[in-house]
């Protein structure tokens, strides 16, 4: 089936990247199939992830269906946009359809992203996941590309005001290599290589980013910013 709303909405978004002078740097690219699913899963730190880490992909000439929440679908004007790209819909409250939509995907040979963490982290940390990326590879077969995305917090996160500014934010996207799932694999084994595979990438990437993280509010305590801890949105909760 041809694909009519994907392409132009391509093209808006790869000059929206050229508007706000994005430098973007893409790793590990190679590890995206040419042809058949897989299952990118990505670390959650702003609105634009998805977008850019599509961007990531169009190399391979591949397109992504990602999971999204289901109130981006419920909007009159993305909604349309969303189902036209055939992304899957999550129902915070009853995953079972949207892991039944990913699943379908998948079989077809899609590629399939999912933010594991379900929500964006505030703290630019890896938060606590869910064990939905290893479930749809047990029932698929298809192998977990762990994904990293670093930088496009500063653009456009939660609770800091956007940033439009064109101020040439570095930007990047790194793909590691696949796991792979056995049908009778130990889930939360795997859901924990998962998760170190992407403490690892993570790390990786924040070491080698050219700017300074020194007082910044988009930065994780952890190297100089000034964003919340892990410890301190829990208690936020709490309270």
């Amino acid at each position: 089936m041809a694909e009519l709303v994907y392409p132009p909405i391509i093209f808006i978004v790869k000059s929206l990247w050229k508007y706000l002078r994005l430098e973007l740097n893409f790793q590990g690219e190679a590890h995206v199939p040419r042809k058949g699913a897989a299952i990118f899963a990505m670390n959650h730190i702003g609105y634009l992830d998805f977008a850019i880490v599509g961007t990531a992909v169009l190399p391979a000439n591949r397109l992504v269906r990602f999971m999204a929440k289901k109130e981006i679908f419920d909007h009159k004007i993305t909604g349309p946009l969303m189902r036209g790209m055939k992304h899957i819909s999550v129902d915070r409250t009853n995953g079972s359809s949207s892991f039944v939509a990913a699943l379908r995907a998948l079989k077809a040979g899609e590629l399939v992203g999912i933010f594991p963490e379900a929500t964006i982290s505030r703290s630019f940390e890896l938060k606590e996941m869910k064990t939905g990326a290893v479930r749809l590879a047990m029932a698929s077969g298809a192998p977990i590309l762990p994904t990293i995305i670093w930088g496009s917090q500063r653009i456009w996160t939660k609770n800091v005001k956007r940033d439009f500014s064109r101020s040439s934010f570095p930007v990047t996207v790194a793909i590691g290599e696949p796991i792979f799932v056995a049908r009778d694999a130990d889930v939360e084994a795997k859901e924990l290589e998962l998760k170190n595979r992407l403490t690892e990438m993570l790390a990786k990437v924040q070491a080698e980013y050219p700017d300074s993280y020194l007082g910044q509010r988009w930065a994780p305590a952890r190297l100089g910013g000034t964003a919340p801890t892990l410890a301190q949105i829990a208690e936020e909760k709490k309270g």
